[in-house]
């Protein structure tokens, strides 16, 4: 075996070794960063969804009211309360025809109608412009505020990555330093670990040639507590002694297989033996009630006709 091939061989894999766990480590603190970037995102989305959120239900609290829409009559639960009486005078437009208060084509309230709509048409343009204008500054406002925290947030980022960025470069360098002392070190031990596994293999060269184990000495298998404990890993197999003995056990045991192989077929045949008498007596013993029943059925016919011959003659 080539022991510098060996040796590069080994070296070669620990390098390998030490650029993948590099790469690992690099693709994990990728990880991190990443998450990290997820993390603030989802922090910052979720923030500009609760301030649009209160912004809108502050803008349907101050300026979208239940009373100032032009069907909150219609929904209004103090209506029956605020409503006038069903009859004011004579006069009064919500009179029937059948009322006889008001006939069809007058309409004596037609300028005062027609200034009183007017003058609800021009405030209802003047509250929505105002409420337009209000939602313009809200929304204006609500963009100011998000572009601040987005500045903001944008800045932290970058400050973030700087100073990672920085921890990286010192990572680097330290790892840099720390590689060259381990590779001098490793040099350093694989030349002692070479030495000293030459020594060993020519200490264990010389121990196999002068062991037991090349010369095949039978006493070395012998155990520390006799003669018939037998060390197995020493152990070079049996002698013919135990060779005979062994057959000549399996003999014996091939015998009382047969032995006992013969006797539970005796069992087996005085088991039928004794199933066949028990089926003959059980069949004699049969014919024997159905003798009996036939004779007390011919005596009993023979009584009954003997019966009936006198309820005859009666």
């Amino acid at each position: 075996i080539d022991k510098d091939a060996l040796d590069a061989q080994v070296k070669e894999k620990k390098i390998q070794e030490a650029a993948e766990k590099a790469q690992h480590e690099k693709f994990a603190h990728d990880m991190k960063k990443n998450d990290k970037l997820m993390c603030l995102l989802e922090e910052r989305q979720k923030n500009e969804i609760k301030d649009m959120n209160r912004a809108l239900t502050e803008f349907h609290k101050n300026f979208q009211k239940p009373e100032t829409r032009r069907e909150f009559d219609l929904n209004d639960p103090q209506a029956l309360k605020k409503d006038r009486p069903a009859r004011i005078s004579d006069s009064d437009p919500r009179c029937t025809i059948s009322g006889m208060q008001k006939f069809m084509g007058e309409d004596l309230n037609y300028d005062q109608r027609m200034k009183f709509q007017k003058e609800q048409l021009r405030e209802w343009s003047l509250q929505q412009q105002k409420d337009w204008k209000n939602a313009l500054a809200d929304q204006k406002l609500a963009d100011d505020l998000y572009d601040k925290f987005r500045i903001e947030l944008d800045r932290k980022i970058m400050e973030e990555q700087r100073k990672e960025e920085e921890s990286r470069r010192v990572v680097c360098t330290a790892t840099k330093d720390f590689n060259r002392i381990q590779v001098a070190e490793l040099d350093h031990k694989n030349e002692l670990e070479k030495a000293q596994k030459i020594k060993d293999d020519m200490d264990e060269i010389t121990f196999l040639l002068q062991g037991d184990l090349l010369s095949e000495n039978p006493d070395q298998a012998i155990g520390p507590l006799g003669k018939h404990h037998v060390l197995v890993d020493r152990w070079k197999g049996m002698n013919q002694e135990q060779l005979m003995a062994i057959r000549q056990f399996q003999k014996e045991q091939a015998l009382e297989k047969l032995r006992e192989r013969e006797q539970e077929r005796q069992r087996d045949a005085e088991w039928d033996r004794q199933r066949l008498q028990t089926a003959r007596a059980q069949l004699l013993w049969e014919r024997q009630q159905q003798r009996q029943n036939r004779v007390q059925r011919r005596d009993l016919d023979f009584v009954n006709a003997e019966l009936s011959q006198e309820q005859k003659a009666k």
